[in-house]
């Protein structure tokens, strides 16, 4: 009877412990693209989107790496002087602030894990991207780049 009680209790539990799992990970998978333009030349990015205040609150925390080309685009429903802060967050990042335009206001590279500090844009801005530390600097990306996505 034990073991038949155990089993009865298994066969609940385990689907669905894996479909939160893959429900998360599915959430986790969608991305959008997102291209630089650099001088002529295209970077594409393939990015998370964090719409909700929750998603933006949550943003990179607790990641341990990015995929290549992958991160994170945080659009705002008008623009705004954004600040972030890298509480929680284990990996260095690179937060491309960027205008309505398209035209970047600032990149703040490589920004220092865990860090309370805020790392804020110069101006209004209508997204913040963020890409894994020492990316913008690797492909050259600068604030006469432009940046386009569609959410």
């Amino acid at each position: 009877m034990r073991l038949l009680l155990t089993a009865l209790a298994l066969s609940f539990a385990l689907p669905m412990a894996a479909c939160s799992k893959d429900a998360g990970e599915a959430e986790r998978a969608a991305t959008i693209p997102v291209t630089v333009t650099m001088a002529g030349t295209q970077h594409r990015f393939d990015v998370e989107v964090a719409r909700t205040d929750a998603e933006q609150q949550q943003g990179l925390m607790f990641r341990t790496s990015l995929p290549k080309n992958g991160g994170m685009i945080f659009p705002f429903p008008k623009p705004k002087i954004a600040s972030f802060w890298m509480k929680n967050t284990l990996i260095p990042l690179d937060m491309i602030f960027i205008r309505s335009d398209g035209s970047i206001d600032r990149i703040a590279e490589n920004t220092i894990p865990e860090s309370l500090e805020p790392v804020a844009s110069g101006g209004e801005v209508a997204a913040v991207l963020e890409l894994a530390g020492g990316t913008a600097a690797e492909l050259g990306i600068d604030e006469s780049a432009t940046v386009t996505w569609k959410d």
